[in-house]
C-alpha cells in the first residue's frame, strides 16, 4: 500500500486583527518531507498513523510537508499558496500512490480563499484522479463545505472536545481508506446541515452521551463512521455552521436519513449543549463561597485557541479589585512583560504593566507591584500526550494572585502550565484559565467545580454581536426557527 500523507492546519478567526503569515506556521509546526518529529502532533495524526503502519503492515509511506499555525486571523494569501503548492508538488513527485491521507484543520481562511481546505482537496483530486481514495481528518471546529466533501472520499472529525482522540480517529480513517483501496468497502458520505452555530463540549451532558451513542453505532448496519462537525463560529464564511456527517458502506439513502435524524436530535438539544455563561462576579462568588477544593473558571472570551490575543484583563482586574487571594490565572500573552521579568530576576518586586495590548477587546493594561516568583526558558505544557511550547514564561505574584505570563500565544491546556512554574493548584481556591474547553481534560479531574464565564473579550459568547458579512441564513441563534 503506497500512501502519501501530509498535514496543513490553521483555525482562522476572520474577525481577528492578527494575520497569520508563514512565520506563524514556523512558530507551531513547519517541517519538510520526512522531518516530522517522532511524537504525534494535532493535525499530523494521519501521518503518524501511516508511519506506524509502515512498520507493522509494510506500507510504503511518502511523507510530505507538515504546516500548522496557532489560531489567529486570515493566512496571508501568498503564504497559503506557497505552502499548498509545496505539498502538491510533493504529491506529484510521489505518484503513483494507492491512497492519500491528509491531516487538516478545516477552518482555514486565506485572503481570497474562504475555503482553503476545499481548494486544497480539489487540487489533490485533480492530481490523483477519481480512483485513488483520499481520506481526510478534520478538527470538529471546521467548515464542512460541499467542495471538500465532493473532493474527498472519507472525512472523519475528532469526536472529543477537548480533542483527545486525534490518533484514534486517524486510525479509523486509515482503516476505511485502506479497505476502500482493497475494494472491501465503498464509502459514501451523507451530510445534514443543522442550521445552527453552537458549542458542543463533550466533557458534559448531553453531548457526552450523544457521542458515546454514535460511537456504539459505528461498525453496524453498514455505518463506517459518524462525525459531528461543530463548525467554527468565528469564521465569517458562507458555509459556517454545525453539520452531521455519516459515512456508510454504499448506503447513501440510509446515510442521508440517519444524518438528518441525528442532526435534528442535536437541534432539539441546542439550548442544553453549551454550559451556562456566568458573569465575572457570579463566577468569582461561586469560587469564594467554596469551603474546600479548587474552582476552575474558563475565560473562553479570550481563548487563544479561538484566535484571541490571550491578554485580556477584565477578570484579573476584577479579582484585584475584590482583593482576592489564593488564586491563579493564566496564561497571559505578553512577551514584553516576560522580558522585563527576566531582566528583573526571580525574587524581585517591581512595578509592571502587563496585558491589554492586542485590541480594544483586551481591556486596559494592569499596572501593579508584582513579585517574580519563577522564570522558565522554553517552557512547555502538555495536552493529549503532546508537549506544547509556551515560550519563555514568568510566574508573578500580584497581591496573592499567581499569574503566568508567556511569550508564545497559546491557551491553557495542561495543569503543568502552572506547576512547571512552581504554582501549587491545590493551594489555590480559584484558578482562571484562558481556554474554552480544551483545559478540561487536565483541569477537570483536579477541580471541585468547573465554571464558564461570559466575560468581555474578542470571542463574545453571543455570536449575534459579530459583524458577519457572508453568513448564510436562516441559522440559529440569528433566527429562532430556521426550519420555517
Amino acid at each position: 500500500m503506497r500512501c502519501f500523507t501530509a498535514s496543513f492546519g490553521a483555525e482562522t478567526n476572520t474577525f481577528s486583527p492578527m494575520l497569520t503569515s508563514r512565520d506563524g506556521y514556523r512558530e507551531r509546526l513547519h517541517v519538510g518531507p520526512g522531518q516530522h518529529p517522532e511524537q504525534p502532533s494535532l493535525y499530523a495524526a494521519p501521518l503518524w498513523v501511516a508511519r506506524q503502519r509502515a512498520k507493522t503492515k509494510g506500507w510504503d509511506v511518502v511523507e510530505g510537508s507538515c504546516f500548522a499555525a496557532n489560531p489567529a486571523g486570515n493566512t496571508v494569501r501568498r503564504d497559503y499558496e506557497d505552502m499548498r503548492d509545496e505539498i502538491l508538488a510533493e504529491l506529484k513527485a510521489a505518484l503513483p500512490v494507492d491512497i492519500v491521507l491528509m491531516g487538516l484543520h478545516g477552518a482555514m481562511v486565506a485572503d481570497g480563499y474562504d475555503d482553503c481546505e476545499g481548494d486544497f482537496l480539489a487540487r489533490i483530486r485533480e492530481i490523483v484522479g477519481p480512483d485513488v481514495p483520499v481520506g481526510v481528518e478534520l478538527d470538529p471546529h471546521c467548515h464542512l463545505t460541499k467542495k471538500r466533501v465532493a473532493a474527498a472520499d472519507v472525512i472523519i472529525c475528532y469526536k472529543e472536545f477537548p480533542h483527545t482522540d486525534t490518533i484514534a480517529r486517524a486510525e479509523e480513517l486509515a482503516d476505511i481508506v485502506e479497505a476502500m483501496a482493497l475494494k472491501k468497502v465503498k464509502p459514501v458520505m451523507s451530510v445534514f446541515d443543522m442550521r445552527m452555530l453552537n458549542g458542543f463540549p463533550t466533557s458534559r451532558q448531553p453531548m457526552r452521551g450523544f457521542v458515546d451513542r454514535i460511537m456504539a453505532m459505528e461498525g453496524k448496519d453498514g455505518i463506517l463512521s459518524i462525525s459531528v462537525a461543530h463548525g467554527f463560529g468565528f469564521g465569517d464564511v458562507p458555509e459556517v455552521g454545525a453539520r452531521m456527517l455519516v459515512v456508510t458502506d454504499d448506503r447513501k439513502e440510509f446515510g442521508d436519513a440517519l444524518a438528518e435524524k441525528l442532526g435534528r436530535e442535536l437541534w432539539d438539544l441546542r439550548d442544553q449543549l453549551r454550559p451556562p455563561g456566568l458573569s465575572i462576579d457570579e463566577a468569582l462568588d461561586r469560587g469564594v463561597a467554596r469551603d474546600q477544593g479548587t474552582v476552575v473558571i474558563a475565560d473562553g472570551a479570550d481563548n487563544p485557541g479561538g484566535g484571541a490575543g490571550g491578554d485580556s484583563t477584565f477578570i484579573l482586574r476584577r479579582m484585584i479589585e475584590r482583593g482576592l487571594t489564593e488564586a491563579a490565572l493564566g496564561p497571559v500573552w505578553d512577551p514584553i512583560a516576560v522580558r522585563m521579568c527576566f531582566n528583573a530576576g526571580e525574587g524581585t518586586r517591581f512595578q509592571l504593566r502587563f496585558g491589554g495590548k492586542v485590541a480594544v477587546t483586551s481591556g486596559q493594561p494592569i499596572d501593579a507591584q508584582v513579585t517574580v516568583t519563577k522564570l522558565v526558558r522554553n517552557a512547555t505544557q502538555s495536552f493529549a500526550g503532546e508537549s506544547r511550547p509556551v515560550g519563555d514564561a514568568a510566574a508573578i505574584d500580584v497581591g496573592g494572585i499567581a499569574v503566568v505570563l508567556v511569550s508564545t500565544r497559546i491557551q491553557a491546556l495542561g495543569t503543568d502550565l502552572f506547576t512547571n512554574l512552581g504554582i501549587d493548584l491545590a493551594a489555590r481556591r480559584i484558578v482562571v484559565v484562558k481556554s474554552t474547553n480544551h483545559f478540561f481534560a487536565s483541569f477537570g479531574p483536579v477541580a471541585e467545580e468547573v465554571l464558564y464565564t461570559a466575560a468581555p473579550g474578542p470571542l463574545p459568547r453571543d455570536l449575534r454581536t459579530l459583524p458577519y458579512t457572508k453568513l448564510q441564513r436562516p441559522k440559529w441563534p440569528f433566527d429562532a426557527d430556521p426550519w420555517n
